[in-house]
């Protein structure tokens, strides 16, 4: 699994290592002088030395560990035992290169001591730095390895998500096709001629809702422009039956929701409420920004809400799934009689606030 360090991770390290320099050159400062020393540089020198050389070994130990990891206790004990020993060396190599080359800058003699002497007592320290170390490097790998987990986790719920809002529109193909169908049929016996010419206007409107389902999401505006043809392609089949009206407020047009989320209400509120009403039913449309988010009534004249409960069955459960998954608990359905017919109303609030 793949781990990445973000920029100013390296800004952090890159201070808290001069910090932990500056600490011990201070402290080191105090013990210098009181011992005579004349340099006050030295023990700067010293401390940033060693400091810097680790700064550069550290991330070569958090790729050691994080390679060691799943190889079993013994295999991790010895390979770290390596690393230890290879840490030391480098790191008095590195050390004390630096120092003597910067002494050999100026006039001041520079005796470490015997060099076996100095590998010990500098392997000793090395020891327990590389430990604390290699502890550091466990916990950055825990740390990155579950936000990574969780950044995996919040893809697959995303795309999860986007499958079965995927499934839900699909429901709404056959169901859609089939009563459209239903309703052209009829006309096939009256007059052959305006049948193919619903049907050429159908074919048409499948081929554009099968564009705005694999787009996922669009604007009110773009769901207007499949739903006002199924109201004309309608109006062509029940002629005077049918009354449409539509009005939505300026500002309201560019409001994204999932696609096809107004089609299956509209196309219930057409079916089912011509079909059970002998006089003219007017469907209306409205939409309106209200408390910060889109509300959405579509009113019909024909029938009571309870009938188009039965009858919409499917399209409702189907609308009430496709609001879960897309909005979670944040937008409303509402839908009740209303002077004698249906309103059906949808709240729903920015996506951006879902975030």
């Amino acid at each position: 699994m793949p781990l990445s360090l973000p920029r100013r991770f390296w800004w952090i390290y890159a201070c808290l290592l001069t910090g932990v320099a500056l600490f011990f050159a201070v402290a080191e400062l105090q013990h210098y002088l009181r011992n005579g020393g004349r340099h006050a540089w030295e023990p700067f020198l010293w401390e940033f030395s060693s400091v810097l050389v680790v700064a550069g070994l550290l991330p070569p130990i958090f790729r050691w560990h994080r390679a060691s990891l799943g190889r079993g206790l013994g295999a991790l004990i010895a390979r770290h035992a390596l690393g230890y020993a290879v840490y030391t060396v480098l790191h008095v190599a590195g050390m004390f290169g630096l120092r003597f080359a910067a002494y050999a800058l100026t006039s001041v003699d520079y005796e470490p001591g015997n060099a076996w002497q100095v590998l010990g007592y500098e392997a000793a320290k090395d020891l327990v730095f590389y430990v604390t170390d290699v502890l550091l490097c466990h916990a950055l790998w825990v740390h990155l390895r579950g936000q990574q987990t969780a950044l995996e986790m919040a893809r697959m719920r995303t795309e999860l998500a986007q499958a079965q809002l995927a499934r839900l529109a699909e429901q709404l193909q056959p169901h859609f096709l089939f009563n459209s169908l239903n309703l052209i049929a009829s006309v096939m016996y009256e007059d052959v001629g305006r049948a193919d010419r619903l049907l050429c206007q159908l074919s048409d409107l499948l081929r554009a809702s099968l564009s705005a389902q694999q787009r996922g999401w669009q604007t009110l505006a773009e769901e207007m422009a499949l739903i006002q043809p199924y109201l004309a392609l309608m109006q062509a089949r029940f002629g005077e039956r049918l009354q449409v009206h539509i009005e939505l407020a300026p500002g309201t047009e560019t409001w994204p929701l999932p696609a096809l989320l107004l089609l299956n209400p509209v196309e219930n509120a057409v079916k089912h409420d011509v079909a059970l009403s002998r006089g003219a039913v007017e469907v209306s449309l409205r939409s309106q920004a209200v408390d910060g988010g889109l509300q959405v009534e579509i009113r019909n004249s024909g029938v009571s809400a309870e009938q188009v409960e039965r009858a919409g069955g499917l399209g409702l459960s189907n609308l009430r799934e496709r609001l879960r998954m897309a909005y979670g608990e944040a937008a409303l359905l509402w839908i009740g009689p209303d002077q004698g017919g249906t309103l059906l109303r949808l709240w729903l609030p920015r996506r951006e606030a879902l975030a």
